[in-house]
C-alpha cells in the first residue's frame, strides 16, 4: 500500500471541496472494497477523505411517502429499517443477499453504489485492463469470462457491475442526491448513475469532480410482491451469476398488471428494460419479457450460459409472485 494523505472534514461541503482540490483524492466510509484494491494497488488515492463523522446515516421519510437514506447509512441498518422491510422488501432481501453479516455492519450505502467490478483482470494487474489502464485492453474478452456481461458490454471491456442493492434501487426507481464543492445539490436518477462501458470503462458514474453522494431517495412505495432472486456459485459470500429485483402486482390467472424488473449479474450496470415490463403485463409470459431483457446478448465463452440462466431466473420470479 503507498503513502497517502489523511483528512477528516467537518462538513459535507467541506469533504466535496477537498475531493476537487486535491489531485487523485478519495472518500472513504466503511472502505469495504476500496481498502482491498489499495492493498492490491489498483487504487492508489494521494488523499483519503473520511466522511464516517458526517451526518448522512439517517433514514427519513420524505414528503412525497418516499424514504431518504442517508449515504453513510450502513447496508445492515437498511435492511433492518422496519419501513423498508415492510414498504420496500425487494431492497431489504437484495442487501441481506449481499456479502456477509460482518462486511454488511461496515458497508455504507454510498460505498454500495460505487463498489467496483469483480472481473478477475481488473484486479490481476499483470494483466491488461482498460478499466484500470485505459487502451491496454480488454482480457476478459477471449479470456475467462465466466461472471461478465452478456448485454449492455463494448468491445472495450465486458466487466458487470457487482451491486445487490443497486439492482433493488434500481427496480424501485431511486434517486441519488449529491453535493458539488460549491454546496449545489444534484438529483440523478439511478437509471442515469451507473454509465455503460462504450470507449471509456473506466468511467463507472456520473459523478463529477469532487461531487459526493449524500443520499439515495426511495419513491413511494408501490404495492405488489417484492422478490429477490439470487443465482450464485455458492449459497454465501458470493456475487450474483444472475439476480432478478422484481416488484409484481396482481397475477391473478398468471398475468400481472404491473412489473417492475431489475437485473443483475448481466451487464456493467443494473440492467432495466420496459419493454420487458410491458411484454409480461401484456402477456404473461416471463419469456416474452425475457426476448425484451436478452434482445442483443451475446455471450463470450465461459459465460453463455448466463442467457438460458436468466430466461429460468426470471420464470422462477414471475411463478413465485403470481402464486403469491
Amino acid at each position: 500500500m503507498k503513502a497517502f494523505t489523511y483528512e477528516r472534514p467537518a462538513t459535507v461541503q467541506d469533504a466535496a471541496k477537498l475531493a476537487a482540490e486535491r489531485p487523485n483524492a478519495k472518500f472513504i466510509a466503511g472502505g469495504t472494497n476500496l481498502l482491498d484494491l489499495m492493498k492490491l494497488q489498483i487504487e492508489t488515492p494521494a488523499t483519503l477523505i473520511d466522511v464516517n463523522r458526517l451526518p448522512l446515516d439517517k433514514v427519513e421519510a420524505t414528503q412525497d411517502g418516499g424514504l431518504r437514506v442517508g449515504a453513510l447509512v450502513r447496508n445492515s441498518d437498511l435492511a433492518a429499517d422496519p419501513r423498508v422491510r415492510k414498504d420496500y422488501a425487494v431492497l431489504a432481501k437484495a442487501l441481506l443477499a449481499g456479502a456477509s453479516g460482518q462486511l454488511r455492519n461496515k458497508a455504507t450505502t454510498a460505498g454500495n453504489l460505487l463498489q467496483r467490478t469483480r472481473c478477475y483482470y481488473f484486479y490481476d494487474t499483470a494483466m491488461p485492463c482498460n478499466k484500470r489502464e485505459p487502451g491496454s485492453g480488454c482480457s476478459a474478452i477471449g479470456g475467462f469470462n465466466r461472471i461478465m456481461a452478456v448485454v449492455g458490454a463494448s468491445d472495450a471491456c465486458i466487466a458487470t457491475n457487482p451491486s445487490d442493492m443497486a439492482v433493488a434501487m434500481r427496480a424501485l426507481d431511486a434517486t441519488v442526491e449529491t453535493m458539488n464543492p460549491d454546496g449545489q445539490a444534484r438529483s440523478i436518477p439511478i437509471a442515469d448513475f451507473h454509465k455503460l462501458p462504450g470507449d471509456t470503462p473506466q468511467i463507472e458514474t456520473e459523478l463529477r469532480k469532487g461531487e459526493i453522494i449524500t443520499a439515495v431517495t426511495l419513491p413511494k412505495p408501490v404495492a405488489g410482491t417484492h422478490i429477490y432472486r439470487k443465482v450464485r456459485d455458492r449459497a454465501s459470500y458470493a456475487f450474483a451469476t444472475v439476480s432478478v429485483a422484481a416488484v409484481i402486482a396482481g397475477g391473478e390467472g398468471g398475468k400481472p398488471h404491473a412489473a417492475q424488473l431489475a437485473f443483475g449479474g448481466l451487464a456493467h450496470k443494473p440492467w432495466r428494460v420496459a419493454e420487458a415490463e410491458t411484454a409480461l403485463v401484456q402477456t404473461g409470459s416471463a419469456d416474452a419479457a425475457a426476448d425484451a431483457v436478452l434482445k442483443g446478448a451475446r455471450g463470450y465463452g465461459s459465460n453463455d450460459f448466463k442467457i438460458p440462466l436468466t430466461r429460468r431466473t426470471l420464470r422462477a420470479v414471475v411463478a413465485q409472485a403470481t402464486r403469491a
